[in-house]
């Protein structure tokens, strides 16, 4: 007999123990420690009350689900929700995955027209590598692929990239937090479904346990705006992963983000304290970002999907 209940404090033991095994069976990389999953209990916006999901068989956690609703439209003015979770693949063709998306659906509806009166709603899910169990679910429930991410990796310290030394390269400080914010709220305005992030949502990414400030790397200008970063962090023992990396839009077509981000794999490589660095880019993506991080040794290892429908 199942039962359900919704994410707290007292159950990120066993769904972190989920999530991790779902990260292999599904090979999404995704692994995420007990103490990350606690942190975003509390990120600013997410009720788990309201937000979150558990399914058990006893004292087991067998699926999740956990929503989420932009604070601010896309830059195509939709009112952006992402459902995500998983299913323990013992506990897959039972149609848990079905009801998660029927007690979600409502609720990602009712809170994106709480935030955004009148706005058009985009409901986004991931879809995995090809072949995954997720991909038919969300075909049969009206959702379609929009877009493919590929991670790339390389090794650390790898084959070393020649770059000249920029003096307004540094890495990030706390006095950077705003302009920051600001830069990347700029530099992804033009990426598909991006939002612009408020100081709250923000100060989740650069507080986060996770971050990584020492590796990560800020361009500025002599007047101390930022005209490009790469924001890092570590979620799995001696991998780092490129959380974010932009250029202003005023900025582009000077090879600034390249220069940040040698500068930073330079720096994760010096430290001693990595094996591999890795990030993920959208396939479309329109400033040509894969072939930048090609050009600084990434190499593709998997490519997953964005499934979204209309609500």
């Amino acid at each position: 007999m199942l039962t359900w209940s919704t994410l707290s404090p007292e159950t990120v033991l066993q769904w972190s123990e989920l999530t991790n095994l779902l990260a292999k069976v599904d090979d999404t990389d995704e692994f995420y420690d007990a103490d990350d999953l606690a942190e975003e209990l509390t990120e600013h916006g997410f009720d788990p009350a309201l937000d979150s999901w558990a399914v058990w068989d006893g004292e087991t956690m067998v699926a999740y689900g956990q929503l989420r609703v932009s604070h601010e439209r896309t830059t195509d003015g939709d009112a952006r929700a992402d459902l995500g979770g998983g299913v323990h693949p013992d506990w897959r063709g039972r149609g848990i995955g079905t009801e998660l998306l029927a007690r979600m659906e409502p609720r990602a509806l009712e809170l994106a027209r709480e935030r955004h009166p009148g706005a058009p709603i985009l409901l986004r899910a991931p879809g995995g590598k090809e072949g995954s169990d997720a991909r038919p679910l969300l075909a049969d429930h009206g959702y379609s692929p929009a877009r493919y991410f590929t991670d790339m990796r390389r090794p650390l310290p790898g084959e070393p990239i020649a770059a000249a030394a920029d003096p307004r390269i540094r890495p990030f400080t706390p006095d950077l937090t705003e302009p920051l914010r600001l830069a990347h709220n700029d530099a992804f305005a033009t990426h598909w479904g991006s939002t612009a992030l408020t100081p709250e949502r923000w100060a989740d990414t650069i507080t986060a346990r996770s971050f990584r400030a020492e590796e990560s790397r800020v361009l500025v200008d002599d007047g101390g705006a930022v005209l490009a970063y790469v924001l890092c962090g570590e979620w799995v023992a001696r991998e780092l992963y490129i959380t974010l990396v932009g250029t202003v839009q005023a900025a582009r077509g000077q090879g600034l983000a390249r220069r940040v981000l040698v500068a930073a794999v330079a720096a994760a490589a010096a430290s001693g304290r990595y094996d591999v660095a890795e990030l993920g880019v959208d396939s479309e993506n329109p400033t040509g970002a894969g072939n930048l991080y090609a050009s600084v040794g990434f190499r593709p290892i998997r490519t997953q999907a964005t499934y979204t429908k209309r609500g």
